[in-house]
């Protein structure tokens, strides 16, 4: 869509800078998932649930923010997105406390942030210039990134202490100071948009339809929905995941705990590299390349990540930390691509099918990663090699189609 006045100076800086902040939320449950589990007596599959409740609150409100953002625009939604972040991160860090509540509160959360993602990727697509516009998205995903790190290193520093529930709000306050710059950066790119011309928007039923039979479009969502099915279940997981190694030592203490999610932290910073390195990439390689070279690499961290339970804590960390960058290296590049290849006025529509396919796959991989590790901790031993193996090759099953789809989409791309 042409835009007859550029946005006023620093609009993105804004938008990031309210993206890392709102972002926050959405790892405070991993930070905290170690604790929980032995403050509420929860197994491995419950832990699980608890994480995909929020992912299947996020697709759902990704689907209904892309199509509103089709017919009332994305700095509407995201607007009304921000009023609600706020509260919902409130509610969940204030009266969480078992796995019911847990997830209903955190579901919740997951329901309001989702409208702040998808008109972003808009917003961004709108105002950044065609040559840049993977590494704007790739600034935008960065942000999210370093925004889910210090989630994790807030919660490792207080549960020092011993108060996870402190650290939940402080996060949630996060939430209410991103929503404040989200809309300054509204402001910056509204009068931008006061005069543009909007196309017509066709109907609901016939947008779907054709983004259903858009072969490359849904190629493309597919391998997205791969491409979460990794990426969640590593988020969620990783945290427990060092934790657990930081504990077996006979001479550790309590706060190995925390010295395990703060690791995870640390590792959690290489997807901002990540983000970025992979956004400005594919602006000059091209998307796909870049796509299938992070798909490839990170699949193959997915299966080999288990089998080094063995390795030394901060070993682990770096594994960690690797499979960070790689898992994340090509998340804006989606987002880029699925702007060059759908039409302007069923953007919306098609985020929202990527939303669902994207965050339906990553609603499961975390409780499936649990059910996996539950099983081979009854198989083989708890705290055993072969335990997590069995839970980290689940991440990699779930991924093999991703190749193959980013080929076919490609290809029908191309055409």
């Amino acid at each position: 869509m042409p835009i007859p006045h550029p946005p006023a100076r620093g609009w993105l800086a804004l938008l990031c800078a309210s993206r890392l902040l709102q972002s926050m939320i959405a790892s405070a449950y991993a930070g905290a998932l170690p604790f929980l589990m032995r403050d509420w007596g929860l197994s491995a599959a419950q832990a699980g649930s608890v994480q995909s409740a929020w992912h299947l609150g996020y697709l759902a409100s990704l689907f209904a923010a892309g199509l509103l953002a089709d017919r009332l625009g994305p700095h509407g939604v995201l607007r009304a997105g921000c009023l609600l972040v706020a509260p919902a991160s409130l509610a969940f860090a204030a009266w969480a406390d078992g796995q019911a509540s847990a997830m209903a509160l955190y579901g919740l959360a997951g329901l309001c942030a989702g409208a702040t993602y998808t008109p972003g990727l808009q917003l961004v697509t709108l105002h950044a210039a065609p040559a840049q516009r993977g590494m704007a998205m790739g600034m935008f995903i960065a942000a999210a990134s370093l925004g889910y790190a210090l989630a994790l290193g807030v919660m490792a520093v207080l549960s020092r202490y011993a108060a996870w529930r402190l650290g939940l709000f402080v996060i949630a306050a996060c939430s209410v100071a991103g929503a404040g710059l989200a809309l300054l950066a509204l402001r910056r790119m509204g009068h931008a948009m006061a005069h543009a011309p909007r196309p017509p928007v066709p109907g609901l039923w016939r947008s779907l339809r054709e983004t259903l039979h858009d072969k490359a479009t849904m190629a493309g969502n597919g391998a997205y929905a791969v491409h979460c099915w990794e990426l969640m279940a590593l988020w969620a997981w990783l945290p427990a995941y060092l934790v657990a190694a930081a504990s077996r030592s006979p001479t550790a203490h309590g706060q190995a705990a925390a010295s395990g999610v703060a690791l995870a932290a640390l590792a959690h910073l290489a997807s901002v590299l990540g983000s970025l390195a992979g956004g400005t990439a594919s602006d000059r390689l091209g998307r796909s390349r870049v796509m299938m070279a992070a798909s490839l690499s990170s699949l193959c961290m997915s299966f080999a990540l288990g089998w080094l339970w063995s390795w030394p804590v901060a070993a682990l960390a770096a594994a960690g930390a690797l499979h960070n960058l790689l898992a994340i290296a090509d998340s804006s590049v989606y987002s880029t691509a699925l702007t060059e290849t759908v039409a302007p006025h069923r953007l919306g529509m098609a985020f929202s099918v990527r939303s669902v396919m994207g965050f339906g796959a990553g609603a499961l991989s975390p409780w499936v990663f649990g059910g996996a590790l539950d099983w081979g901790q009854q198989r083989f031993g708890s705290g055993t090699t072969l335990a997590w193996a069995a839970a980290w090759s689940s991440v990699g099953l779930g991924s093999l189609l991703g190749p193959w789809l980013i080929w076919r989409f490609a290809r029908l791309s191309q055409r």
